[in-house]
């Protein structure tokens, strides 16, 4: 079948997105599909899955975010979108994971895989994707958002509604008391990828943190810091694949050790008692089916001392590198990864 591959992009995740978009288009190749890739941010040309560049390499650091208006819609109304039976988003952050572009599929009648519309709405927005959770009973740690005036902000689109209990910089410390304190993690409300993220250990850092993060989002999230281990549970065709514990060489799983390599220890299957394991993968779909997501995605925890479990985000594009999770989980259920997009492509067509 012809498939368009969306990957690379504006966001702050573009070097992710092209790695993820080449990786994803060879093994659609290789399958026997006719495969091209597009790459919003240089407009609607398309190239072979074999011609296609990925970054050089993931920096220590993500990118600036790029600024090109019309980018995605001038991507999904050219040639090679139109001409496909199917559109594989491999494209994350911004845009390509927030909705707009699932938006624009939609109203050009593709389709296309993974969350619909308003899923990956949800899922992009921290502050509302928790929300959801604690009215459907998903454990998630206690937050507070501190929205600033657009000039401050990177991100002039708007994002997250401005909500009554939204705090400004100046009641930052007012924020931090509502999670209960120090540490606490500071995030952009509308980034993946741990980008802006920062773990905050006492007063003096917390409005430098909450600045960073606004480089990425007008609204940023401060969200209690759960001591303890790493854990993801990704969802393939509505089954969650067996659970991935991350141990970080530097403790925190920050932007740099998701994708440099040897940063970050993996266990697959994890190392738990059954019982745990359970209960992340039963957690995991509810968080999934809570946000109306479908096809594939992944839901990111923090397990506690007392194996206490706490959904931090579903994530509707995750990443398909080399050292990403879906694939590594994937693996371990005897899911090759040229099986694994394929059964990505051909729940879309569904």
């Amino acid at each position: 079948m012809r498939i368009a591959v969306l990957y690379g992009g504006t966001s702050a995740e573009r070097e992710i997105s092209l790695v993820t978009g080449r990786a994803v288009g060879l093994a659609l190749a290789d399958a026997g599909h006719d495969v091209l890739l597009i790459d919003p941010a240089v407009g609607d040309s398309a190239v072979g899955a074999r011609e296609a560049a990925a970054a050089a390499e993931i920096g220590a650091a993500p990118p600036p975010i790029l600024k090109e208006a019309g980018a995605a819609l001038r991507a999904v109304t050219g040639e090679a979108v139109q001409g496909a039976d199917v559109v594989f988003v491999a494209l994350h952050g911004g845009s390509g994971e927030d909705g707009t572009v699932q938006g624009l599929l939609e109203l050009a009648g593709k389709r296309y895989t993974g969350s619909g519309v308003l899923a990956c709405a949800l899922a992009m927005d921290k502050r509302a994707s928790k929300i959801i959770f604690r009215e459907s009973r998903v454990p998630t740690p206690a937050w507070a958002v501190v929205s600033l005036e657009g000039s401050f902000a990177a991100d002039e689109r708007g994002g997250s509604p401005w909500l009554p209990d939204d705090l400004s910089v100046s009641d930052s410390l007012e924020a931090a008391e509502r999670v209960g304190g120090y540490p606490l993690v500071v995030k952009p409300n509308d980034q993946g990828s741990t980008v802006g993220l920062t773990v905050v250990e006492g007063e003096e850092e917390l409005v430098g943190a909450i600045r960073s993060a606004a480089e990425y989002s007008r609204h940023v999230l401060l969200e209690t810091y759960i001591p303890g281990r790493e854990m993801t549970v990704a969802i393939l065709g509505g089954e969650a694949l067996p659970v991935v514990e991350i141990a970080p060489k530097g403790g925190l799983y920050d932007y740099e050790s998701k994708y440099t390599k040897g940063m970050s220890e993996y266990t697959c299957p994890a190392d738990v008692p059954k019982r745990l394991a359970d209960v992340l993968e039963a957690t995991a779909l509810h968080a999934f089916r809570a946000l109306g997501c479908r096809g594939y995605a992944r839901a990111d925890y923090r397990v506690a001392p007392n194996n206490g479990v706490f959904c931090l985000e579903i994530n509707t594009v995750p990443g398909m590198t080399d050292v990403s999770l879906v694939p590594m989980a994937a693996a371990a259920a005897g899911i090759g990864f040229g099986e694994l997009v394929d059964r990505i492509v051909r729940m879309a067509l569904k």
